[in-house]
């Protein structure tokens, strides 16, 4: 089977990069350090499109012809990942079809997966009634900077109001892009999709997580890229040196196979007919989190001894492959789930 991208596709990735560019530049990313994306961006997010590229036709916000679909999502969320973008963005496009006014800029989701149900509380439909607080903390990244709180368990989405995540404390972020916020407690909250809506949501999160490790891996091996071509040693620029040449090439070869698996997971959600949507979904989560985190550590070495300063780039890759790798299931978690569906082929066979 062949995927290309087409002609609106094509524009619509040069849009977000070119966005990107502007609003989340990386040569100025000490500046963003800890701080809240400007809120202002949220109107310009929802103008360009990526808040409503799931809301399909038909839904609670969504308009005729509003939503584009997965694909072009993954598309977005690689560019956005590629830029180091800020803020809730992937919870707030995964929120859309549930949350009123996301779509168009007004409400800004931040969100928590739960693995497991919501065990030991009310259950209840789409319409929602307001469920009670459990206790146990909860890590909400951006959880600052957001007007609701939207918590994913594996039965049902639960939507929290902004006074609740307003009782958070700062916690320590892996990320200094990522802000986030402890709450003492899961707060009180509104039911809003029941378990299959659920479910679409987590396999939804998985690929968007994926395409924007994707950006990440591709954003390392640009800047190990540059300064291979730029910084010399002994004459010659240390991109001839054949060790070099190699742990590009490395990096390379990681990010068109990450790529390619997240497309294609991004392929089948939309139409199950060409595979299983879970199992590409893990795929591709699996395979664009190795690729984020090995190119964030290779492009550290590239850049030797700079590399390993706060004032370089490379690290804040690697800090943001640490924080997407673990949203919506770890390496480890995807492989197990692919382990575990080979050994089920194997054993009915």
């Amino acid at each position: 089977m062949q995927f290309r991208l087409d002609d609106d596709q094509l524009a619509m990735r040069d849009a977000v990069r070119a966005f990107c560019a502007d609003h989340f530049p990386l040569d100025d990313l000490a500046a963003r350090e800890g701080k809240p994306t400007d809120a202002a961006l949220w109107p310009a997010l929802a103008e360009l499109g990526v808040l409503g590229l799931l809301l399909d036709e038909g839904e609670p916000g969504s308009e005729p012809g509003s939503g584009l679909g997965l694909v072009e999502a993954a598309i977005a969320f690689e560019q956005l990942g590629a830029h180091l973008a800020g803020g809730p963005v992937l919870w707030s496009t995964l929120a859309a079809p549930f949350v009123d006014r996301v779509a168009e800029g007004s409400v800004r989701v931040a969100g928590v997966a739960i693995d497991g149900p919501a065990t030991g509380r009310a259950t209840g439909t789409a319409t929602g009634p307001t469920t009670g607080p459990t206790t146990g903390s909860l890590v909400v990244e951006h959880g600052d900077e957001c007007d609701v709180l939207l918590v994913a368990y594996d039965d049902r989405l639960d939507v929290c109001p902004r006074a609740e995540v307003a009782a958070s404390v700062a916690g320590t972020p892996l990320d200094p892009l990522t802000p986030v916020a402890v709450l003492p407690d899961i707060p009180a909250a509104t039911v809003v999709g029941d378990a299959p809506e659920a479910g679409r949501l987590r396999l939804r999160g998985e690929i968007l997580s994926a395409a924007a490790l994707v950006g990440v891996a591709q954003g390392a091996l640009d800047v190990a890229r540059d300064y291979a071509l730029e910084r010399e040693q002994f004459g010659v620029a240390i991109g001839s040196f054949q060790a070099i040449k190699h742990m590009l090439a490395d990096m390379y070869v990681r990010v068109e196979l990450a790529r390619a698996a997240a497309y294609a997971a991004a392929a089948v959600a939309t139409d199950p007919r060409a595979g299983d949507p879970q199992r590409a979904a893990s795929a591709a989560k699996l395979l664009a989190g190795e690729a984020g985190i090995a190119n964030g550590r290779a492009a550290v070495q590239v850049l030797g001894g700079m590399g390993f300063t706060w004032d370089m780039l490379p690290h804040y890759f690697l800090k943001r492959a640490w924080v997407l790798e673990n949203q919506f299931g770890t390496a480890s978690s995807h492989a197990a789930r692919l382990g575990a569906a080979v050994g089920s082929e194997v054993a009915a066979s």
